[in-house]
C-alpha cells in the first residue's frame, strides 16, 4: 500500500507516458488502487469512504494538478461510485467491494433497453467513457422502451436508469484522438443485446437512496460539476507552478526576466487570485450542501442552482487562469519538455464537458429570473 503523496509522485513521473499510451499508465492505476483513490465517495457498506466531498475536490484537485489525465480518471470513478447508494443488493456488493473496483460511463440516456425475462435488453452507443480501459464495471445511460421504441418502464419504475456492464460485455471503440486530456481513454464504447439483470442499474434523478448517508442525499449531477470543476481547479494550480519555475527565462532582445516583466506579474498574480477565490467559493457552496444532507434537510432547487453556478464558474475562470500563465511564459510553453502546453490542451478539453461548460449558465440565470426551470439535473 502506498498513501496519496507517493501516489501523486508516480502520477507526476508518468504524466507523459499516460498521454502517450493515450490512457493512465499501469503504475499510476496501481497507484490509485492502492491509495484507494478511486472509492472515497462509494458507501462504506461496501467498503467505501463515504468521505465528505470537498475532501475528494481536494484529492481531485491534488492528481489534477500532477496530472491532468489522472486527475480526470479519479473524479470520473467516484462520481461514479456515488451510484453505490442507489444500487441494491447484491448488485452494489458486486460491483464496488472489491478494493480494486473502479466504475465509469457516460449517464445521458442514449442507449435503448427492453424488458425482458430477468432483467433489460441492451443497446447502445456512448461516448467519453473515461477510464473504460481500465474499469471493472462500465455503465451507460438508457432509455427503456418497449419492443416497438416506444417510453416504457423497467421492473423496478425505472424510465432512464444507468445500467452496469461487465467489461468482457463492452467493445471498446477506437475513437479518442484529441487535443487534450489524452491519458484518460474516454472512446466511445458501445453494446449489442446484452442482458443486464434486474437491479443492476440505477435511476440518477427522481429516487432516493438504498443506502444511508450524506453522500446518498447530495446532488448526483451537482457532485459529477463540482468535480469536473476541481480537475480545472488542479490544472490551473499547475499552470501557475510552471510558470514560476519560468522566473527566470529571458525572452530574445530582451534583458529582464519573466519576474521582472510588469505584465506576467500582473498575469501571475490575478490567476493565483482567481483560483483561490474560485476554489473558495466551490467548496463553501458544497460544505454548506453537505451540512444539510448531513443533517437531514432537503437539498433544493436553489442549492442544486447554486453548486452549478460556482462548479460552472470556476471551471470558467481556472481556464482563463490557465490561459494567462501559458501565454504569459511565451515561447518556452509550445515545447512537450514544458508542462504548461500539456495544462493549456487538457484544460481547454475539460471545459466543453457538459456539467460546467459556459451554455450552463443560460439556465442558472433563468433560474435566477425565477422562469420555469428543471433544477433535478443542476
Amino acid at each position: 500500500m502506498i498513501d496519496l503523496a507517493a501516489a501523486l509522485v508516480v502520477a507526476d513521473a508518468r504524466a507523459q507516458a499516460t498521454e502517450a499510451a493515450g490512457r493512465l499508465d499501469p503504475s499510476v492505476f496501481d497507484a490509485l488502487v492502492d491509495c484507494a483513490a478511486l472509492r472515497q465517495w462509494a458507501t462504506p457498506a461496501v467498503g467505501g469512504a463515504g468521505a465528505t466531498v470537498t475532501s475528494v475536490l481536494d484529492v481531485i484537485e491534488q492528481f489534477s494538478r500532477a496530472d491532468g489525465a489522472t486527475g480526470w480518471c479519479v473524479m470520473i470513478a467516484n462520481t461514479t461510485a456515488l451510484t453505490s447508494y442507489r444500487l441494491r443488493e447484491p448488485w452494489a456488493s458486486t460491483i464496488f467491494a472489491d478494493p480494486a473496483a473502479c466504475t465509469g460511463g457516460y449517464g445521458m440516456p442514449v442507449g435503448t433497453a427492453v424488458p425482458v425475462d430477468g432483467g433489460l435488453e441492451v443497446t447502445g452507443r456512448w461516448a467519453w467513457g473515461s477510464g473504460t480501459d481500465h474499469c471493472t464495471w462500465i455503465g451507460g445511460g438508457v432509455r427503456v422502451v418497449d419492443a416497438d421504441g416506444q417510453p416504457t418502464r423497467a421492473s423496478d419504475g425505472a424510465s432512464t436508469p444507468f445500467v452496469f456492464f461487465a467489461p468482457d460485455e463492452v467493445e471498446l471503440l477506437d475513437t479518442w484522438y484529441v487535443a487534450g486530456m489524452k491519458g484518460t481513454a474516454s472512446t466511445d464504447y458501445q453494446v449489442t443485446k446484452a442482458l443486464v439483470p434486474d437491479g443492476r442499474w440505477v435511476q440518477l434523478v427522481g429516487t432516493e437512496p438504498v443506502a444511508p448517508g450524506p453522500l446518498g442525499q447530495f446532488p448526483f449531477f451537482g457532485a459529477l460539476a463540482a468535480g469536473v470543476a476541481a480537475c480545472l481547479v488542479g490544472l490551473a494550480q499547475r499552470a501557475v507552478d510552471e510558470l514560476l519555475a519560468l522566473a527566470t527565462k529571458t525572452s530574445m532582445g530582451s534583458s529582464r526576466t519573466l519576474a521582472e516583466r510588469s505584465t506576467v506579474q500582473a498575469d501571475l498574480a490575478r490567476s493565483m487570485a482567481d483560483i483561490a477565490q474560485s476554489r473558495a467559493y466551490l467548496h463553501s457552496v458544497s460544505d454548506r450542501l453537505w451540512e444539510r444532507a448531513e443533517a437531514g434537510h432537503d437539498i433544493t432547487g436553489e442549492n442544486r442552482a447554486e453548486l452549478r453556478l460556482a462548479a460552472t464558474m470556476a471551471a470558467q475562470r481556472c481556464v482563463e487562469a490557465v490561459d494567462r500563465c501559458y501565454h504569459a511564459a511565451g515561447g518556452a510553453a509550445v515545447y512537450e519538455t514544458n508542462a504548461l502546453q500539456r495544462v493549456f490542451r487538457d484544460a481547454h478539453v475539460g471545459i466543453t464537458h457538459g456539467m460546467i461548460a459556459p451554455r450552463t449558465l443560460e439556465a442558472l440565470g433563468r433560474h435566477a429570473f425565477g422562469l420555469p426551470t428543471d433544477t433535478r439535473q443542476f
